[in-house]
């Protein structure tokens, strides 16, 4: 600043103002001002300015995984809300790595965020009472702090997992198979065991467990084999725990001559990726809202930010499900 007040014979101040008051400066000053700020390709550091004002304009996103678009969602969410306070968000991305999630914390911590939203993995740290973001406020959201050291957004798994079952049996289905895992995650057991409540009141209907190593496609195709392994009629329905299961499900199920989703099998997924109703066969999918997600973790965290003595509270959504080709065959319609 003081380079550009002197490229433009003016004092420090009127710098300043130009780029904070610049209804304090002459015109005829301010086009002076910013010729030079033009000339010399002056940028202002805005962490410089938060700094010494001892407020932030911008908040830390720390995202769990940026190829789920559900993330991408919460993304959005939180966005729109800041966009509308004017700050701005700094979207981090752990790409399911734990060690870079602690890394992600401490960067954005050390850069002295106005607040830290995180959608963390499953892991201790997540559970535990004490992020490494030391007094930064903090909000959790697809995640709920066991004990509430932290504000938080979440779904109701097992109303979901409930959701998808509820909706397979209503279709005549009996004969059930959960897929997912690993089963430690607090989400995927959650789901399972909203699955296996409506099951247990349809009579005659049965349940059985598939665990798997993760929620991907190639996860997906793991198990396929393994079902296909018991006869082609061993089961009657799948509730995969999340799209990218189902979607690597269903490529297997295609490659079997004479077996079709739904017609042999019926397939549900689980948080509604923008692909699951683009793929061959549009999944059926139990749909958590990211956006209004993120929506809520940010005013969780202004809260936070305006008032850091509140008590924390854990908001709860609901799911719901979109039926498609998967579970419904011909009788789903595209929109």
């Amino acid at each position: 600043m003081a380079d550009v007040a002197a490229h433009a014979g003016v004092a420090l101040g009127t710098v300043s103002n130009t780029l904070n008051n610049p209804e304090k400066v002459r015109e005829a000053t301010r086009r002076r001002v910013l010729s030079a700020i033009a000339e010399l390709g002056f940028v202002r550091n805005d962490a410089a300015r938060s700094l010494a004002a001892g407020v932030s304009t911008s908040v830390g996103l720390v995202l769990a995984d940026l190829g789920n678009s559900f993330f991408v969602d919460i993304a959005r969410g939180v966005e729109a809300v800041m966009r509308r306070r004017g700050m701005d968000v700094l979207i981090v991305n752990s790409d399911i790595e734990p060690t870079r999630e602690v890394h992600n914390l401490e960067l954005l911590d050390r850069s002295r965020v106005a607040g830290i939203i995180i959608a963390p993995l499953d892991t201790d740290l997540a559970r535990s009472n004490f992020l490494p973001t030391r007094s930064t406020p903090t909000v959790l959201v697809n995640f709920e702090s066991p004990s509430l050291a932290y504000s938080g957004v979440i779904v109701d798994e097992h109303h979901g997992g409930r959701l998808a079952a509820d909706h397979l049996l209503a279709l005549g289905r009996r004969r059930l198979v959960f897929t997912g895992g690993p089963l430690f995650l607090s989400a995927v057991s959650a789901r399972l065991e909203g699955a296996r409540e409506a099951v247990a009141e349809v009579p005659g209907a049965s349940l059985e467990i598939a665990e798997t190593r993760g929620l991907n496609i190639r996860h997906g195709r793991e198990v396929a084999k393994r079902l296909l392994s018991r006869g082609a009629g061993a089961f009657d329905a799948v509730i995969a725990a999340s799209d990218l299961l189902a979607i690597g499900l269903i490529q297997v199920f295609g490659e079997v001559e004479g077996f079709s989703v739904p017609g042999d099998i019926a397939v549900t997924g689980y948080d509604n990726n923008h692909f699951a109703s683009e793929s061959a066969v549009p999944i059926s999918t139990v749909a958590q809202p990211g956006e209004e997600m993120g929506q809520a973790a940010a005013d969780l965290l202004l809260e936070r930010i305006e008032s850091p003595t509140a008590l924390n509270r854990t908001v709860t959504l609901e799911p719901r499900l979109i039926p498609r080709t998967s579970s419904l065959g011909a009788a789903w319609r595209r929109d």
